[in-house]
């Protein structure tokens, strides 16, 4: 399966909408797997549910169909997770923006996997900002935030997807959790 997966987004790339709606329809499940995962680290973040994350981050994806490049299915999901996340961090956006913090509802995060303490919106917007300056600083860093942050992906996984060591993806872990606390405080 995976290697027919891997034949259908290299299809999809080549602008075969029929081939990317099938890769799509062959990681549905896992689609799924990392929107209950990113909307549990949010508890109640957005309106949308684990299906709505899917779908509006395949219309996202629908958008830059032909444009992108992914070798396999770990680094589709790993794109797909980076989706997922600008999705929701769109979604506070707007909501911020309308309401400027007046009477903001208090959203914890999963502190069993970040270890940071219970954030409201305004506080995951800082978080977002601060990983964009580890993005500046250690790309892979961030990446590596993303992937298992945002994305729930395995230490595994991750070092599958970036071609190292899942010794380095823990270093790197540590690194980039302190960096962000650091920013954070």
């Amino acid at each position: 399966m995976s290697s027919e997966i891997t034949t259908l987004l290299r299809a999809a790339q080549s602008g075969d909408a029929r081939a990317a709606d099938q890769a799509i329809a062959l990681l549905y499940a896992d689609l799924q797997r990392l929107a209950r995962s990113r909307l549990r680290q949010s508890g109640q973040l957005t309106l949308l549910d684990a299906t709505g994350l899917v779908h509006e981050s395949y219309l996202r994806l629908q958008q830059q169909q032909g444009k992108l490049e992914f070798t396999d299915r770990q680094h589709f999901l790993a794109y797909a997770a980076r989706v997922m996340h600008s999705v929701v961090v769109d979604l506070v956006r707007a909501r911020e923006a309308e309401r400027r913090g007046g009477g903001a509802e208090h959203v914890t995060l999963n502190t069993a996997i970040a270890e940071l303490a219970p954030q409201r919106d305004d506080e995951i917007l800082r978080v977002h900002e601060a990983l964009e300056e580890l993005a500046k600083l250690e790309p892979r860093l961030a990446q590596v935030v993303e992937m298992r942050y945002f994305g729930g992906l395995l230490e595994a996984e991750i070092a599958e997807v970036l071609g190292i060591t899942e010794r380095t993806v823990q270093r790197d872990w540590q690194k980039a959790r302190l960096f962000l606390s650091l920013s954070l405080q």
